[in-house]
């Protein structure tokens, strides 16, 4: 009687498919119907109603139909209205500013806790990953404890000496608040990413590039960095994405002159009510943020 163990038979055809069929069904209930959704309202007309607009694919008998009930007229305003094309600008730099600050604090942490000892790594992992037992809203607010005229800051500063007893730090309601909550809000999304590349990092590398008589900063921009850049990227992406769409953090913290595409969305859907509107502002959000990651991806799949 032979002893070999017969090999596994190969997955059957549909439960092949089933696997593929899995994430892209995922896919189309998350995301592409919510966008179909959203592309549809856009099209429409604002009305007062509940919903607050009129729908473009109801009795619809002919594709000549169809097309006629389109209404382009919110991307059309969106492009004559300076107020969203300013919106769209300051969210993108505020996002660019704050991936940037992420990069420059983040990275140290992350070479640092991949460097640190084997037994000592689960515990610094255990610390930048800490924030997220407490609510994402209640940190925020903690903030304003901190940063408004009355707050700890001053107070901090004022029992240091650095301050007078009627001197207040002014930075609550201004784009500086901003950017301190987006830095603390994100630091781990930047922080995690880094790492994980980091820690696969060869340390026999950078030996030889010690004996061979190459300086440590030499070695980081020659060895370190480079090989790290698909952490770079996939931190970068994380926090840059989410934060350009960002709404509770320039409301709290921010002021009146913040302006961002999340703060201009909220209004035109609960304060205005327009909903049309408010949802092609939301597509050319994504479109904004989509169309040039593909475009980023496609060309890195060709190098």
């Amino acid at each position: 009687m032979s002893d070999v163990t017969a090999a596994p038979a190969p997955l059957t055809s549909p439960a092949r498919w089933l696997v593929v069929l899995i994430p892209y069904a995922w896919m189309f209930l998350f995301f592409l119907a919510p966008f179909f959704i959203i592309v549809k309202i856009s099209l429409s007309e604002t009305a007062i109603a509940m919903p607050p607009y009129t729908p473009v694919f109801e009795s619809l008998s002919t594709i000549g139909d169809f097309f006629s009930k389109l209404d382009f007229e919110n991307y059309v305003f969106l492009t004559e209205d300076s107020l969203y094309y300013n919106a769209y600008l300051s969210s993108l730099r505020i996002a660019l500013i704050s991936t940037f600050l992420l990069l420059i604090i983040g990275y140290p942490i992350a070479l640092a806790m991949a460097r640190a000892s084997v037994a000592m790594r689960p515990t610094l992992l255990m610390l930048v990953i800490l924030p997220f037992w407490t609510s994402f809203l209640i940190r925020v607010y903690a903030w304003i404890g901190i940063l408004k005229p009355e707050g700890l800051l001053t107070l901090l500063l004022q029992t240091i000496g650095l301050y007078g007893p009627d001197d207040q730090v002014q930075i609550f309601r201004t784009d500086t608040a901003v950017f301190i909550g987006i830095v603390y809000s994100y630091l781990p999304f930047m922080i995690l990413p880094l790492y994980s590349a980091l820690e696969k990092l060869d340390g026999t590398l950078l030996e030889a590039a010690s004996d061979l008589g190459s300086p440590p900063w030499k070695a980081f921009w020659r060895i370190t960095f480079p090989l790290s850049i698909p952490g770079v990227i996939a931190g970068s992406m994380i926090c840059f994405i989410p934060i350009t769409g960002e709404f509770v953090i320039p409301d709290l913290l921010g002021g009146a002159s913040t302006l961002m595409i999340g703060k201009t969305l909220w209004t035109e859907f609960f304060s205005n009510r327009d909903w049309p509107l408010a949802s092609a502002v939301a597509v050319l959000l994504l479109l904004l943020l989509v169309v040039p990651i593909a475009i980023f991806q496609n060309q890195q799949e060709k190098v």
